[in-house]
């Protein structure tokens, strides 16, 4: 009985994982779009990506994934539950992600883009080649700590009937009745993934790091 109320549950796993790996990467994109429009796109460019970053990290996730899903999915297009909650954690994680790569490149430094410049490489080259490596590396720990609220985050998703690991623990509850069981079960599940996923990101953060020569 209890191997069976656990397994159900787990179930749900695959679920959260595959909204986290769109939510966060479609983040991603968007958001290094935005931070290096914010730092080399002009003055009234950097206003704008200002304005997205501020009006996405003021709205709640489950606010816009109501929008997407009960507005924009039922008059203009049509998404299932799955894609109109992870991309719009995707749209709100993109707000926060921006800020980080925006920090991150503007840490590189103006010299870096001088430096490349000088040997002959264009804005372009030297932003891909030079700025961008570069940043990210010192993305990655500030970066780790939003891939652990997007991964929490996805459970938000269970409000469109979406049947990852919250959605399941509540129907056995339910079900059940015993409430403490199933939302404890799906609280250790939750911790264990957010925990791996920082260890992960701590690991290759390590491995990415430049070496410090001793003074």
């Amino acid at each position: 009985m209890l191997s069976n109320f656990v397994l159900y549950i787990f179930q749900g796993i695959s679920v959260t994982i595959a909204v986290t790996l769109v939510a966060l990467p479609s983040g991603l994109l968007i958001g290094l779009g935005l931070a290096l429009v914010y730092n080399y796109g002009g003055k009234w460019a950097a206003r704008l990506a200002g304005v997205y970053s501020l009006l996405m990290r003021g709205v709640p996730p489950i606010v816009l994934l109501f929008i997407l899903y009960f507005i924009l999915s039922g008059k203009y297009i049509n998404l299932t539950p799955f894609w109109a909650g992870s991309i719009s954690l995707g749209v709100v994680s993109s707000a926060y992600q921006m800020e980080i790569l925006r920090g991150a490149l503007t840490a590189v430094g103006g010299g870096q883009m001088t430096a490349a410049r000088a040997v002959g490489m264009s804005r372009m080259q030297a932003i891909r080649f030079i700025i961008i490596p570069q940043a990210v590396r010192l993305a990655i720990p500030p970066w780790s700590n939003e891939a652990s609220i997007v991964l929490k985050d996805s459970s938000l998703v269970y409000a469109l009937g979406v049947e990852e690991i919250l959605r399941r623990a509540q129907q056995l509850s339910a079900t059940t009745q015993q409430p403490f069981l199933a939302f404890g079960t799906a609280a250790l599940i939750y911790f264990v993934l957010v925990f791996c996923t920082n260890r992960g990101l701590d690991y290759l953060s390590a491995k990415l790091k430049l070496p410090t020569n001793p003074v």
